[in-house]
């Protein structure tokens, strides 16, 4: 009974972290904004410094040079993951809004425009890989969209 009332409160912990607020800016969106950005970028950071890690690891390189690329990729994919995050989830809060519906066309448009930004943050963009992007965004998110019910 112990171990059940112990996980119970573990679980309301999680949902309650889920529903509170790290930003009060006033206004919905710009929370929401600013919440997706900061947990999608913590992410995105220990994405690329366990991956940095890893590959260390393999190589058996430990110098000035790899701290710097790993500093510089950590930096890197925390603003990629945080950006996308942001985006995508202002998109829909925005489209919600406006549209007074939450459907698949709101998630496609989201996933479109979320792909473009992140295309633009690559190194080596060209319009190929932005509509590749832009595509592959819009995919993904009706899908997820469309899917959410069925699991």
């Amino acid at each position: 009974m112990s171990h059940n009332l112990e996980t119970r409160s573990f679980v309301d912990e999680i949902r309650h972290f889920d529903k509170s607020s790290f930003f009060d800016f006033g206004h919905p969106l710009l929370n929401r904004i600013a919440e997706s950005f900061v947990k999608a970028a913590g992410i995105g950071a220990i994405q690329a410094v366990s991956r940095e890690a890893y590959f260390t690891a393999i190589e058996g390189e430990t110098n000035r040079k790899s701290l710097e690329a790993l500093v510089m990729n950590t930096g890197k994919e925390s603003l990629q993951w945080g950006l996308a995050a942001g985006v995508y989830s202002g998109l829909t809060y925005g489209l919600r809004e406006s549209r007074g519906v939450h459907d698949w066309k709101n998630s496609a448009v989201a996933g479109a425009i979320t792909g473009v930004a992140l295309a633009l943050t690559a190194d080596d963009k060209s319009h190929e890989q932005i509509v590749q992007c832009a595509i592959t965004g819009a995919a993904i998110s009706t899908a997820a969209n469309l899917l959410t019910g069925i699991f």
